[in-house]
């Protein structure tokens, strides 16, 4: 972690705002429980009232086999009583004093007891019993099973009665129903304790998920290139103020937006948009688009989307990065359209040179140490015209150029492959390197036989000059009749693996080995198998040596073979 001790952790002051809501939070909770205490008392003490005021109003009416004086002494106070529990703030006093109600229940209870002692009177002692028991805890039970106890015995030896199994019957039925409440209420509160970790522990969750939320979107607010999250249903789930920005500078608000390839001409499908790829399911990289018409402003964007997994393996929609390449676009084409320039330029008096060379080796009097000297002075001047051709054919737009200047007709490649290594066989002998043309095959191809012979001496000069002294050049062709391969293996020194990426790249040169050349020939190579229909592949270890496999059409679109 940035600006942590070593090996210590820092904890967080918490703010003053966070002390006071969390000081807040617990206020809130106490108010609550107090609440709670309040609605507790009333609704046991309504209920208590609703059954004596039933009770009375049938004693009012019939016989009451007792002292009604009495009877109705515990009605009233149980009324009274009543009344007060819907008067006094318990949320201001102490918990304990709301046991003073179901203490002050039982009293009056027995006194409605006391006043028909051969009735059931007693069986309202379970609504005070069951409130002690439930509401205070193994206190309440304590003295539930004490007053209950105390009261039964009082009234056993106050009616005289003689003591049977029913004498023990209610107390028991008591007992039982107040230590039934306070394993019920006891569960019920362990019930609640949970919930409320459990509520405590999502809000943490919730909290944390914001945060979390929040830092993503801050982040993707930040960075400079256009983000758009589409889920499984193909909906539109999270942009960022980039992707907006974007969306703005190309005029998207104003209206569709033609799109068109990376060549900046060619119009781009609807169904090739980077979009609409996306949602049939597709993942591709850096697929460059061109939107808005010429003369008019126009963008550039690198568009790549990676798919997304959701956790049961299926498709959970997309990620579409979008990054605005005009700049660099722009300057690769004032670049290639400067070195065109250049190289055009130059083209003109290498040949004038070339021609006057031709003119004086072929003088009879010059002597041969100066007719050396003018051979090498060809050579040289040869070579950079080689040179100068290879950047004019670089810095063309497209393959459309090299296919201008192509005349394809059908061959067998193994000619080609052949007669180059020939060619190149005094260059591999001075490095002890060995040709080996036994994986030759007759194998016909539709191409260009002045353009593959570009290419296949392209890659064996190549093969030659990054191997090993005393290496090998294996060299084949092969056909299915459809399509027709073209191999080049060396055993030299292999390409990493982060230069194979960049190494079909405009005057790109791999590592400290290959700084020699101008990075073009490859380039040149793949324009050229393209411009064919074909591919052009790599395999490579470092060490072990590289090798290209080029794919060529081996007939033509209308089907002639060779």
């Amino acid at each position: 972690m940035v600006g942590a001790p070593n090996g210590g952790q820092r904890r967080a002051r918490r703010p003053p705002e966070a002390r006071s809501t969390r000081a807040r939070a617990t206020w809130l909770r106490d108010d609550v429980a107090d609440r709670t205490r309040a609605r507790t008392a009333t609704l046991n003490q309504l209920l208590l009232a609703s059954v004596v005021f039933a009770l009375g109003a049938l004693v009012a009416v019939g016989s009451f086999p007792g002292d009604p004086v009495l009877f109705f002494g515990g009605v009233v106070i149980v009324v009274v009583l009543t009344g007060a529990t819907l008067v006094v703030p318990w949320n201001r006093l102490s918990y304990g004093w709301v046991a003073i109600v179901p203490a002050i229940d039982i009293v009056a209870i027995t006194l409605m007891q006391l006043a028909a002692p051969g009735t059931a009177m007693g069986l309202l002692w379970i609504f005070p019993t069951t409130w002690l028991a439930a509401g205070f805890g193994l206190l309440g039970l304590f003295a539930v099973i004490v007053s209950i106890t105390v009261v039964i015995s009082v009234l056993t030896l106050v009616s005289a009665q003689q003591v049977t199994y029913l004498t023990f019957l209610l107390p028991l039925v008591l007992f039982a129903v107040a230590a039934t409440s306070h394993l019920t209420a006891r569960r019920s509160d362990a019930q609640r304790m949970l919930l409320a970790k459990q509520a405590q522990l999502l809000r943490r969750v919730l909290q944390s998920s914001r945060r979390q939320e929040q830092v993503v979107t801050e982040v993707l607010d930040a960075v400079d290139f256009g983000v758009v999250r589409i889920d499984g249903d193909g909906h539109v789930a999270v942009t960022n103020e980039a992707h907006g920005r974007l969306q703005q500078a190309m005029g998207v608000d104003d209206g569709e937006v033609p799109a068109f390839r990376d060549d900046g001409v060619t119009r781009l499908p609807h169904d090739e948009l980077p979009v609409e790829r996306a949602l049939r399911g597709e993942a591709f990289d850096a697929q460059v688009v061109w939107f808005g018409e010429e003369p008019g402003p126009r963008k550039a964007l690198s568009i790549t989307t990676r798919r997304l997994i959701d956790p049961d393996g299926d498709d959970g929609g997309a990620v579409v990065i979008s990054r605005d390449v005009t700049s660099e676009l722009e300057a690769l084409r004032a670049r290639d359209e400067l070195v065109a320039s250049v190289s055009h330029e130059l083209r003109t008096p290498l040949t004038s040179i070339l021609g006057y060379l031709d003119l004086a080796i072929e003088d009879p009097d010059i002597p041969d140490h100066v007719r050396a000297n003018l051979d090498i002075a060809e050579r040289n001047a040869e070579r950079l015209l080689r040179i100068v051709a290879d950047i004019l054919a670089a810095s063309s737009s497209s393959s459309s150029s090299i296919e201008a200047t192509m005349t394809a007709q059908a061959l067998d490649a193994r000619d080609i492959v052949r007669a180059s290594g020939e060619a190149l066989l005094p260059r591999a002998s001075s490095r002890a390197v060995t040709i080996d043309t036994t994986g030759l095959e007759e194998a016909g191809a539709w191409a260009d036989p002045l353009r593959l012979r570009q290419v296949v001496d392209n890659l064996v000069s190549n093969a030659i000059a990054y191997n090993k002294d005393g290496g090998t050049v294996f060299l084949g062709t092969t056909t299915d009749g459809t399509s027709t391969w073209i191999l080049v293996r060396d055993t030299g020194i292999g390409i990493s693996e982060a230069d194979r990426s960049r190494l079909f790249q405009r005057f790109y040169k791999a590592g400290a080995e290959r700084r020699s050349g101008t990075g073009l020939g490859l380039a040149i190579t793949r324009d050229i198998v393209r411009a064919h229909g074909g591919e052009i592949g790599l395999h490579s270890a470092p060490g072990v040596g590289s090798t290209f496999i080029v794919k060529l059409p081996a007939t033509a679109p209308g089907g002639t073979t060779s």
